[in-house]
């Protein structure tokens, strides 16, 4: 008896479907909603947005709304990505060749949900690559994604001291593996190819080099083996094996910039050219599909950059790295990058890596990721409510609880109640309506006894702790 899992999340055995249920098993989120069907993974992801079934079913037919659900890991998140959604941030950890303690990296993880973060990347470097994602995968509910290209070339690294002797055949069987894992999403480096190597030769190269892993050892390859990159080549075969489990294909900036002075260089744009071609391809072909870019850019044109996607790919979900708009804030790129976060979401974009403080510096520890994730949390709602006005009702909850000193109810409308609560536990003031910022002198206090008898009214109505 053979077992399957629907999109729907429900299991059924093989000699029970009728030949139209198993025709379904075979076909993605996309396909399917193309088709006029509202799967399950559809439906909550429509409750947890408030919008209506249809309304979801509608953006995954157009590809503006992706739903990475691999049907092999059924208790996992629906998570909706995509135009007119709540932006959702990425967390990724992950092992590297000096650090590779899969108990810390689990921890990370169970962290980064706790915290917030809507999807997970899984990016180990060092250790028993396979033993860490299976592990990773069973520890938290949230889609997961990864780089084939980095277990790939660590495979031939150690075993052949030399990555440029890596097998295409051996990438494209990894690629399968991992899916039949559970992974819910890949970042493929499909968008580097011969051309787009040659405009960083013509430009001189960069300020600041390449700063793309996966990306550079594939550049690395084509250059040893005068080749073209064969995930650009085979991309039909790609998007097959993702259409097999029905993950997201996101499609990696393996040439994204990595200095402001290198924003929007002949190499990048060349690869976001190939990247949204690819993505409209892949959907043609029933495909879930995501772009991603741009690493570091200038805060003023990061609109431009979210605008120049969209328009090339057909509003196809844009995963931003960070970005990071200035290059000197090390030990606080978190910040650095919850700016750049802030704008991008703004302007349109749809998934956000977070950035931690140990960027550019050591591998993150659990307190890096902690911090990632509230630091990202908060500047992707920045972007929304500037986006999307009508979601601004929190705000004035918050600063209504906050006016009429209700410290019960302005902690329950905050994104960060626990640690909001620490700080006034830990400098308790005499006056328990006040704080110690400003004491005998709270301006709230004095504000409130001066207009208390004008507040009437909705609009600036009275909190109280039974709201």
């Amino acid at each position: 008896m053979i077992v399957h899992i629907s999109p729907y999340g429900e299991i059924h055995a093989d000699f029970f479907m009728p030949k139209q249920f198993k025709e379904t098993l075979m076909k993605t989120q996309l396909e399917l909603a193309r088709e006029g069907v509202i799967t399950k993974v559809m439906q909550q992801v429509a409750e947890n947005e408030v919008f209506s079934p249809e309304s979801i079913r509608d953006k995954v037919a157009m590809g503006e709304v992706v739903i990475p659900n691999n049907p092999n890991r059924p208790l996992q998140k629906a998570v909706g990505i995509g135009m007119g959604l709540r932006t959702k941030i990425n967390a990724s950890i992950g092992t590297s060749s000096d650090i590779h303690d899969i108990e810390l990296e689990k921890r990370k993880a169970i962290i980064a949900e706790k915290e917030g973060a809507d999807t997970l990347m899984e990016l180990s470097t060092g250790g028993d690559l396979d033993k860490i994602r299976r592990e990773i995968l069973g520890c938290c509910n949230l889609p997961i994604g990864n780089v084939p290209l980095y277990q790939a070339f660590n495979h031939y690294s150690r075993k052949y001291k030399n990555p440029n002797k890596l097998d295409p055949e051996y990438l494209f069987d990894l690629i399968e593996k991992q899916l039949a894992d559970g992974l819910s999403f890949m970042a493929i480096h499909c968008g580097i190819n011969r051309f787009s190597i040659e405009r960083l030769r013509k430009q001189g190269f960069r300020y600041g080099g390449l700063v793309s892993k996966g990306g550079t050892f594939m550049v690395s390859w084509m250059e040893h083996n005068n080749c073209e990159n064969p995930l650009y080549e085979q991309f039909d075969r790609v998007c097959e094996l993702m259409k097999k489990y029905d993950a997201v294909l996101s499609l990696g900036n393996g040439i994204r910039a990595g200095a402001i002075h290198d924003s929007h260089d002949r190499a990048q744009m060349a690869e976001m050219i190939i990247n949204c071609e690819l993505a409209e391809l892949g959907r043609e072909m029933g495909c879930q599909m995501m772009v991603e870019g741009p690493g570091h850019v200038p805060l003023d044109e990061i609109a431009g950059n979210i605008m120049l996607e969209k328009r090339m790919s057909g509003n196809a979900p844009y995963y931003v790295l960070g970005p990071l708009p200035a290059d000197c804030g090390a030990g606080y790129d978190h910040i650095t990058a919850a700016i750049g976060a802030a704008t991008s979401a703004r302007h349109g974009a749809d998934l956000i890596c977070y950035i931690t403080p140990a960027e550019h510096l050591a591998l993150p520890n659990e307190e890096d990721v902690r911090e990632g994730v509230r630091a990202t949390k908060l500047a992707a709602h920045i972007g929304d409510i500037a986006k999307y006005p009508e979601r601004r009702e929190r705000e004035k909850q918050v600063a209504l609880a906050r006016r009429d000193m209700a410290w019960d109810d302005h902690f329950k409308g905050l994104l960060f109640p626990e640690k909001a609560a620490e700080i006034r536990k830990d400098r308790t003031p005499g006056n328990s309506k006040t704080c110690t910022m400003c004491g005998d002198f709270c301006a709230m206090e004095r504000g409130h006894s001066l207009f208390k008898d004008d507040i009437k009214g909705d609009k600036i109505r009275k909190v109280t702790t039974e709201d």
